[in-house]
């Protein structure tokens, strides 16, 4: 790709886009365009197509999204469908209307059916139900896929598709009611290790096992696709090996240096029983994550009590 592209990466001041800015600097791009909300709100279709009439921009990374952990999506299934969708309906349309040439739509895991084989294809999409406590998001994050795939076909653009699996690292979002498990209880041991407290209560039962990739990682893989010229397709992105919420519990536990109990709260929702991506299509390409989990929690974990302390965070890993 040209290092003089002009790349617009929409939702830079969140977790994944704050990663592609991270990336793109230091891989030598420049031209990076961004804007707040307050600058320009996605779910205004007018705003986006006057924006897009007047940047002309080269390159979008669609990381703006509405986004949260169990609770949030089981609590506010509307607001996760409708600003999805409009957010992705308005951003890629406008980017075929201004003839952007490649286009990079960020999805997540969750798009695949509850009761899916292990480890998940990208062909197992849409084969059967799926998850209850956040079909409304997956929903709206498949018909993004689908409507970049559609517009390829029709119109001969190039827009990818990434399904990272869970994520976490800088810039996570740590509000218990949001958040999803991994900031959560990072959080939680945290508050227990600081507080003194004997237990660390987890949502669930422990056993629903899930696969976490450091947002590093997520952003490495799409300067590979845009590289590389992968001009269409669906491809997961992740590590290739999962692990309980228990042993999840554990590790962040020894990193934040948290000795007590765990307790398991089993009234709270598990949600899908295990997500474990195959990683296949990118590992053929001879792209692999490089940042090892225990390794990234603590990098996250220091970025997480520098901010609480109102200091610079601590720099954010690079694959």
């Amino acid at each position: 790709m040209n290092k003089h592209a002009r790349i617009f990466v929409a939702g830079h001041r969140g977790m994944v886009g704050s990663a592609l800015v991270r990336r793109l600097l230091a891989d030598g791009y420049r031209d990076i365009v961004t804007r707040s909300r307050a600058e320009l709100d996605l779910t205004d279709q007018a705003a986006v197509n006057r924006f897009f009439e007047d940047e002309q921009i080269d390159v979008v990374l669609l990381a703006a999204a509405r986004v949260g952990g169990i609770l949030a999506n089981a609590t506010r299934p509307g607001e996760f469908i409708y600003e999805n969708l409009v957010i992705e309906t308005n951003v890629i349309h406008a980017a075929y209307r201004a003839h952007v040439e490649r286009l990079v739509f960020f999805g997540s895991s969750c798009i695949y059916p509850k009761q899916c084989p292990q480890p998940i294809r990208e062909e197992y999409l849409l084969t059967s139900a799926l998850e209850p406590t956040n079909d409304a998001y997956a929903i709206a994050k498949i018909a993004g896929l689908k409507l970049c795939d559609a517009y390829n076909r029709e119109y001969n653009t190039q827009f990818v598709a990434l399904m990272p699996t869970n994520l976490y690292g800088p810039n996570d979002n740590y509000d218990l009611n949001s958040s999803h498990v991994l900031p959560a209880l990072l959080r939680k041991a945290h508050e227990a290790k600081v507080s003194g407290a004997a237990t660390l209560t987890v949502w669930g039962s422990g056993t629903p096992r899930r696969e976490f990739l450091h947002v590093d990682d997520l952003a490495a893989a799409t300067l590979f696709i845009l590289e590389h010229n992968v001009t269409e397709g669906l491809f997961n992105v992740g590590v290739g090996d999962d692990l309980s919420i228990r042993e999840l519990a554990e590790c962040i536990n020894r990193v934040v240096g948290f000795e007590g109990e765990l307790v398991f709260d089993t009234s709270k929702p598990d949600g899908t029983p295990r997500k474990l991506l195959d990683v296949s299509r990118l590992a053929g390409m001879n792209w692999h994550a490089t940042i090892g989990l225990e390794q990234g929690i603590a990098a996250t974990y220091r970025d997480f009590v520098a901010s609480r302390a109102g200091s610079t965070p601590a720099a954010a890993l690079q694959a």
